[in-house]
């Protein structure tokens, strides 16, 4: 019985936080810059995405 309930616990768990992520939709000033100054490589295009993704603070 334990461990259904800490199987269960454990999906609800997986499952609330996969819901709670939502993809990133790029403004229009983002497709803007990326059009006139496109990312030169994946480590430029990395950084772009994570800057963005943390607001670039």
């Amino acid at each position: 019985m334990r461990r259904f309930v800490l199987m269960l616990v454990a999906l609800s768990f997986v499952g609330l936080t996969a819901t709670a992520c939502q993809p990133h939709k790029k403004t229009f000033g983002e497709k803007v810059q990326d059009t006139l100054d496109p990312p030169q490589g994946p480590a430029e295009k990395a950084g772009r995405a994570i800057d963005r993704a943390t607001d670039g603070k």
